[in-house]
């Protein structure tokens, strides 16, 4: 009866800090994204294609007429005047002097990740020197997340940029192969992934939570040695780092490709045992499972990186790039997570509850994840 009751006390204290803390969609991974191309020939002329959604279009230019959920190529077509004069005010390349772009009447649709886009042509003469710079100023205003995956190609460069609601406005200038700021890029984008992809961060946590703890005699008692937590934590990391990146990499140089709906399936699941795991302990020696989980949050990571798109003629040092950038954005949350742990390991309240709590949250939030991937 008293673990009866203990264990739900536990589960209580779980359901109350879940809702306290988490109330995020399961779609960790989805972004709304547009793909923005340009090609400027040593005349100064430019082509280029611009990528929206359909969702981001029917935001600020209502085109579902018939109110049904979706959007029907007659619906856009009929809305294509006011499609086209929005994309117009909002786009806006120069270079010393404005170069007006003429939008093509004729438009197309693709898809990327089962999401439908329209695909509007345009047209400049850009013949001046200098520093090409891009305003776009597009959908930051029903979606300040929002970001431009840009392609810009020259005759002896191709450049890519991600433009965000922080950087609207980028400058380039053609004259430099600038792989230090595509580098530069890819590290930021990988660290803001890492901080917003909250399965991620809570697979972690999970796998933190008892670092600072030992198993022994069906009981989790305080690790004394500050260096033996280290060890563990690094192994940990490590085991976790090396796998993601394996899997990363060769999922964005297309050597494996699984569908990424059952990988964040897969993702939310080993959230689940690592918080599960916690509570009723099944495994103690983390590394090889977290190994294995490993792989599986690197597909993850790559299906980000494919939505950001890869520089054809830098695609190695972008996957290299967004690769450090999340272990940048890991370390950081290590490094803010574990003081905390190791300050409250020798507290009863922690061995005993504080620990379980967590985990149970985590564990209720993997289990809402599962069920909406499933």
């Amino acid at each position: 009866m008293k673990a009866f009751t203990r264990f739900f006390s536990v589960m209580k204290g779980g359901l109350l800090l879940l809702m306290l803390l988490f109330s995020q969609s399961s779609l960790a991974h989805q972004m709304s994204t547009s793909y923005l191309s340009v090609h400027l020939d040593k005349y100064g002329q430019i082509q280029g294609d611009w990528q929206v959604r359909f969702f981001d279009i029917n935001q600020v230019v209502p085109i579902d007429d018939n109110q049904d959920g979706e959007l029907a190529w007659g619906e856009l077509q009929a809305h294509q005047i006011a499609i086209v004069d929005y994309l117009r005010s909002s786009l806006a390349i120069s270079r010393e002097q404005d170069c007006p772009l003429s939008f093509n009447p004729t438009q197309q649709v693709d898809q990327h990740f089962s999401e439908g886009y329209l695909v509007s042509s345009f047209q400049a003469e850009c013949d001046s020197p200098g520093v090409l710079t891009i305003n776009y100023q597009a959908f930051f205003n029903i979606d300040t997340d929002h970001k431009v995956i840009t392609t810009i190609a020259t005759p002896d460069h191709q450049y890519t940029r991600v433009i965000s609601n922080d950087n609207p406005i980028i400058l380039i200038n053609l004259a430099e192969s600038q792989f230090s700021d595509t580098f530069t890029e890819y590290v930021y984008q990988g660290v803001i992934h890492i901080w917003k992809g909250t399965d991620h961060i809570l697979f972690l946590l999970a796998l933190l939570l008892t670092c600072v703890l030992v198993r022994e005699q069906q009981k989790w008692h305080a690790i004394d040695k500050p260096k033996q937590i280290f060890k563990d934590t690094a192994w940990i990391i490590t085991a976790f780092t090396l796998a993601h990146s394996v899997t990363l990499t060769a999922t964005a140089l297309g050597l494996i490709n699984f569908s990424s709906h059952w990988v964040e399936l897969g993702i939310a699941l080993s959230v689940l045992f690592a918080a599960l795991n916690n509570v009723w302990p099944i495994v103690l020696r983390l590394g090889w499972i977290t190994f294995a989980f490993g792989l599986l949050h690197g597909m993850g990571f790559a299906g980000v990186l494919g939505e950001l798109g890869l520089p054809e003629n830098q695609k190695l040092l972008a996957i290299l790039a967004f690769n450090v950038g999340v272990e940048i954005g890991q370390l950081a949350i290590l490094a803010l997570v574990l003081p905390v742990l190791m300050f409250l390991r020798h507290t009863l309240w922690y061995r005993h509850w504080g620990m379980q709590l967590g985990s149970i949250a985590i564990g209720l939030m993997a289990i809402q994840w599962s069920v909406e991937r499933f």
